[in-house]
């Protein structure tokens, strides 16, 4: 039995000594507190146990039916993208230390975690213009999330204007965690593919705790933020920017133009897409907010012999004293994943970092190009960072169905036959050429 199945069951005898040492008779006696009619009474829905060679087998066939980025050119983004990791960040972060290293509680154990996450903190700071960032949180949804607790909590308002630019996943997290924390969450409308800002100065007052707005936003359009900032100091409202760290590259940084918060997902940065995570969520603010970040602060100093040393400075956290001050119930982050983008941005250097980005910028500006010179209308007005959305005659479902069985996995789809594509750097102009003849003949077939 012991070459067919790794893990051996409990023998009846087993069963029995438990039994015995709990003083109940039956495995049955066990579930007495569940009421009977909440109780599954007849057996899982599971195929029956099979031999260990024989499921491996099984799951293999399984797996290969999946079509992903490996096999068939990708224009899904929509908050996950195919973007270039040189081999460096997995080399690195498989390294034991790193992948099985927890909360580094320990400074005088952890130096080696600890500069790692110092590291990202430093990067993230440079990429957003901040003063301050945390050392991550679970992904860029939940982080914008935080941002509004934090700005509701420190403004003592109740009511926060978040743009319907904004993606849909962050924008329903934030009305998930508002309704806990007792804040109203207001939307903005949009202008075409960007925030309405008659809307924004009429929605905006004395009870606004902050502006949300995504930089470039969900439909890879590039807001205003000088703008918004205006109408946020007129309303003395926090400013808080939902940032692509890859498009900061090439942008304005959010601090420059007077963001109080800048929050995102770092997965642009060194982190597989994974079919959908996990991620990895920065956080910096501006030095007055620096005590009601969540999480943790990585800072440095040095030991009694003068020699350079990193501590969890700040950890404004729940688990740790004057808890009913806490500005966030999160427990843990996302170190491992923070530590392959620092890698990643380590090795990639600032050059390569905005090279990469202004290839980002410009395959999809001739994509957008090639499209509309085919006849299809792109909704985008303002520039676009690597996604804008095309308008077909047919339903996105259906065209990416098609387009699967053409070799291409087609884009996101809004509905309303409107589909959000992403360029990325990946994408060969052989690649972006065929899926614009791929959709050409599906759309006009």
């Amino acid at each position: 039995m012991g070459n067919t199945y790794r893990y051996l069951p409990d023998t009846k005898q087993d069963q029995e000594e438990m039994l015995a040492f709990l003083n109940v008779q039956t495995i049955d006696d066990l579930f007495a507190d569940i009421p009977p009619e909440i109780r599954l009474n007849e057996p899982l829905a599971i195929p029956n146990a099979i031999p260990e060679p024989q499921l491996a087998k099984k799951m293999y066939q399984l797996a290969a039916n999946n079509k992903h980025a490996n096999h068939y050119p990708i224009f899904l983004g929509a908050g996950t993208y195919d973007h270039y990791i040189p081999s460096v960040v997995n080399h690195l972060i498989s390294r034991s230390e790193f992948y099985t290293a927890y909360t580094p509680y320990q400074p005088e154990i952890s130096q080696g975690e600890l500069q790692a996450i110092f590291e990202f903190q430093t990067m993230v700071c440079e990429l957003t213009g901040m003063d301050v960032a945390n050392s991550s949180m679970y992904d860029g949804f939940t982080s914008l999330a935080e941002a509004a607790s934090l700005a509701a909590a420190t403004t003592k308002r109740k009511k926060v204007l978040v743009s319907k630019a904004v993606h849909p996943e962050s924008l329903s997290i934030v009305k998930t965690v508002a309704a806990g924390q007792e804040y109203l969450v207001e939307e903005v409308k949009l202008n075409n593919d960007v925030t309405d800002i008659e809307d924004l100065t009429n929605l905006a007052d004395s009870n606004t705790a902050a502006i949300m707005i995504q930089y470039p936003n969900f439909f890879g359009s590039i807001e205003d933020l000088t703008k918004v900032k205006k109408i946020a100091e007129e309303n003395g409202a926090l400013f808080i920017v939902s940032a692509n760290p890859l498009a900061l590259a090439v942008l304005q940084a959010p601090g420059k133009l007077g963001a109080d918060i800048v929050v995102g997902d770092m997965q642009p940065l060194g982190i597989s897409m994974s079919f959908g995570g996990p991620h990895c969520g920065y956080f910096a603010v501006t030095k007055k907010l620096m005590r009601k970040i969540p999480g943790r602060i990585v800072g440095q100093t040095v030991d009694d012999k003068g020699k350079r040393g990193f501590v969890l400075t700040l950890q404004a956290r729940e688990q740790h004293i004057r808890r009913d001050k806490a500005s966030s119930n999160i427990c843990s982050n996302q170190a491992l994943n923070a530590l392959a983008s620092a890698i990643c941005m380590s090795a990639l250097g600032k050059y390569g970092i905005r090279q990469m980005a202004q290839l980002n910028f410009e395959k999809a500006d001739y994509m957008a190009k090639q499209l509309i010179e085919k006849g299809f209308h792109i909704k985008n007005q303002a520039p676009f960072f690597n996604e804008f959305v095309v308008e077909l005659s047919l339903s996105i479902r259906e065209i990416n169905s098609k387009l699967l069985k053409k070799g291409f996995i087609g884009g996101y789809n809004l509905g309303s036959n409107q589909m959000l594509i992403a360029v990325t750097e990946q994408r060969t102009k052989e690649e972006i050429d065929q899926f614009i003849n791929a959709l050409e003949a599906i759309a006009h077939g």
